[in-house]
């Protein structure tokens, strides 16, 4: 990548003013390297990814607790010769289904879940109060970013998630935490103008779709012919 970059003069890699990257090593380093001039942002929803699935983690967790448990149950119930029946919550669930069944409402903001996830959302937050703190915790991230513009007003409330992430004990949120903290400055350049690698990520998959549609290639002229008829 670095060789095929360093391809184009130096004068005309020093005009980019601004790189969107992931939080992987590589691409910074790669961008450090090629783009001498540049302000490297680490984009959003990277960011944003890491604390969606932090709160997966929890659930997941508790998923697996729920089903040892109902294992467990199911045993006993055969020992002495029952048929073992698991308890239906308010809105029809299981336990292990509730937990289950939440999954993509825990990726949404509360706005715009549905009338049955809301009522769902409502039963596993009182059953599991660390999921919902979990997923507080994350929205709050989301919201960072998503409304506010000044550099400065970032960095302030940043500095605060981070102190409610330290209290909360999460391993996982703790974990996002240190990345965020090591990638400190390229995340707040965000706020600087706002710009995400959202359309190349969409660029991209469409690439990997177009290439799994015809199991690989191998002829790499003709395909990026294709690419370019069809894309560009």
């Amino acid at each position: 990548m670095i060789n095929i970059l360093y391809k184009i003069p130096l004068e005309k890699r020093n005009l980019v003013e601004e790189v969107t990257v992931d939080m992987a090593g590589s691409m910074n380093l790669i961008a450090k390297k090629c783009f001498l001039k540049t302000e490297i942002v680490t984009d959003r929803f990277h960011v944003q990814k890491l604390a969606s699935e932090a709160v997966q983690e929890e659930r997941i967790r508790l998923r697996w607790e729920i089903i040892a448990q109902e294992n467990n149950a199911m045993q006993k119930a055969q020992k002495k010769g029952n048929t073992y029946r698991a308890k239906l919550l308010d809105n029809g669930d299981t336990h292990r289904q509730l937990l289950s069944r939440s999954r993509y409402l825990l990726f949404k903001s509360k706005t715009k879940w549905t009338v049955r996830q809301i009522e769902r959302a409502e039963i596993l937050f009182k059953l599991h109060p660390t999921i919902e703190k979990a997923y507080n915790l994350a929205q709050e991230l989301s919201y960072i970013f998503e409304n506010n513009t000044n550099k400065n007003v970032a960095r302030l409330k940043l500095a605060h998630w981070y102190d409610k992430v330290k209290k909360s004990q999460f391993k996982s949120f703790s974990t996002i935490a240190r990345s965020i903290q090591m990638h400190y400055i390229p995340i707040l350049n965000y706020f600087n103008n706002r710009s995400t690698n959202a359309s190349a990520e969409s660029f991209n998959a469409k690439i990997k779709e177009f290439r799994a549609q015809f199991r690989g290639v191998r002829d790499v002229r003709f395909f990026l012919y294709r690419l370019t008829k069809l894309f560009a």
